[in-house]
């Protein structure tokens, strides 16, 4: 009871502001594959690697959330990536990526 009291207007904070969701339950979803895949990269080998797989996996989830098909995202990012401007280089990131014209 004591923890619900001293956090009572975080808890409540849906009632004030109707943007706020009453529950995670969206964002949990959405995490979900890589939760319960977290067993079969327990291993990747390094922190370094490890924190590689996140990156890919951040990019490949967003690509995903913004509409695109991962694999054609990462095949034509992986593609502009060694002429592409490096001042630039947002262009390339899913929010703002657009298929090359061909």
């Amino acid at each position: 009871l004591d923890y619900s009291l001293r956090r009572w207007e975080a808890l409540t904070r849906y009632l004030v502001d109707g943007h706020v969701p009453i529950d995670n339950n969206w964002l949990e979803n959405q995490i979900r594959p890589w939760a319960i895949s977290r067993s079969n990269w327990l291993f990747a080998g390094s922190l370094r690697a490890g924190q590689r797989a996140a990156a890919i996996m951040s990019l490949i989830r967003t690509a995903q959330l913004n509409g695109h098909d991962p694999y054609v995202y990462l095949k034509d990012v992986l593609n502009r990536l060694p002429t592409h401007r490096a001042d630039d280089i947002a262009a390339l990131l899913p929010h703002r990526w657009a298929p090359a014209a061909t």
